[in-house]
């Protein structure tokens, strides 16, 4: 077997810049989620236990085990985009009327149990501000939404920032075109 040398050798020498990225959610789009905050979740990977006359060897196992996805948005003065997180968890966990639990789960008339979960999307920006590569989320729902915090004894206008953390099944690194990286 013969290896070319160099063959894992990077083409582009750029940095990833931290600041560089938008969020979405195909259940909202019109909903924008001004994002000063996100990570791409830890992904683990259960072991196993290989026993050995030796000693006991860990060896990959079969679960993978995803942590929540959270992100912090600067909220809309009209608390649209705080709203819709808002009401998405009433209906999912005590709506107060049966109209809030039928706003979530019927789309166009249809009942369907997928309504109250969202796919979403976190593209991420080269260092020129362009779209590079997404992080495709599958079925987020969301589990908490921090509060607000009024206080008129501050000096200064510190916009409201709001963070929300939710759940989904997996998520894939994609490229611009679909495509896994």
């Amino acid at each position: 077997m013969t290896v070319k040398p160099f063959t894992k050798q990077l083409d582009n020498r750029n940095f990833l810049s931290p600041v560089g990225f938008e969020f979405t959610l195909a259940k909202y789009p019109k909903v924008s989620f001004m994002s000063n905050s996100a990570k791409i979740p830890q992904i683990t990977l259960q072991t196993a236990q290989q026993n050995t006359y030796l000693k006991t060897l860990d060896v990959p196992g079969d679960q993978l085990t995803y942590n929540d996805f959270s992100f912090r948005f600067l909220v809309d003065e009209d608390l649209v985009n705080y709203s819709t997180i808002h009401n998405w968890l009433t209906a999912l966990g005590f709506p107060e009327t049966t109209q809030q639990y039928a706003d979530q789960y019927f789309d166009n008339g249809k009942n369907d149990i997928n309504n109250f979960f969202s796919d979403g999307t976190l593209i991420i920006l080269n260092s020129n501000y362009r779209a590079k590569a997404q992080v495709k989320f599958k079925d987020l729902f969301p589990v908490s939404l921090t509060s607000l915090d009024f206080t008129a004894t501050d000096t200064d206008i510190n916009y409201f920032t709001a963070e929300v953390s939710f759940k989904y099944t997996v998520y894939n690194l994609l490229d611009m075109q679909n495509k896994s990286l």
